[in-house]
C-alpha cells in the first residue's frame, strides 16, 4: 500500500467560486473541518487551524502553498510544536477544482507521509490516521458549500 498519498474526488452541487471561498477561508473552514483557522489566502503566509478546546486542543501550523482562484488551493501543515510548515516538515494538500454540470467536481490529495516521517512505520500510522480524518471531515463539505451557495 502507498502510504505517502490520500485522493478522495467529491462532486459539490456549487459553482467552482463558491467551493473555492470554503475551502479557502478560514471562517468557512472552520465549518467543515477545523474547530478554529486563522490564515490568508496568501501563498507563503502561515497561519494556524485548531481541532478541539481552543485552551487544551491541538493547533497546527498551516501555510498557505498556492492559490489559484476557482481552480486550486493548496497548503502544508504540520504537527511540530513551533515549526513552520514548509517542505520537508509538513504535509502537502492540494485541492483542485473544476466546473461539472451545475457544479464542481472537486479532487483532493494530501501528500509527504513518509518524507515527513521519516521511516515507513511512522508513514503508516500518520496516513492511516488522517485517512480517517479526511474520511470524517471531507464528507462535511458538499452539504456545507451547498448551503452556502444556497445563501442559507
Amino acid at each position: 500500500m502507498d502510504y505517502d498519498r490520500i485522493e478522495r474526488e467529491l462532486y459539490i452541487e456549487a459553482p467552482p467560486e463558491v467551493v473555492f471561498d470554503v475551502v479557502s477561508s478560514p471562517q468557512h473552514v472552520a465549518q467543515w473541518w477545523t474547530d478554529e483557522a486563522e490564515f490568508t489566502p496568501t501563498p507563503g503566509d502561515p497561519g494556524w487551524v485548531g481541532f478541539g478546546d481552543p485552551v487544551e486542543g491541538k493547533r497546527e501550523r498551516f501555510t498557505v502553498a498556492e492559490v489559484e482562484p476557482f481552480r486550486r488551493f493548496s497548503f502544508r501543515w504540520t504537527h511540530g510544536e513551533g515549526e513552520t510548515a514548509s517542505p520537508g516538515n509538513s504535509l502537502l494538500v492540494v485541492i483542485e477544482l473544476e466546473p461539472s454540470g451545475n457544479g464542481t467536481r472537486l479532487r483532493f490529495t494530501e501528500t509527504g507521509f513518509r518524507e515527513r516521517a521519516g521511516d515507513a512505520r511512522q508513514a503508516a500510522v500518520w496516513h492511516a490516521d488522517h485517512t480517517k480524518g479526511w474520511d470524517h471531515f471531507l464528507p462535511r463539505l458538499p452539504a456545507y458549500a451547498e448551503r452556502v451557495s444556497a445563501g442559507a
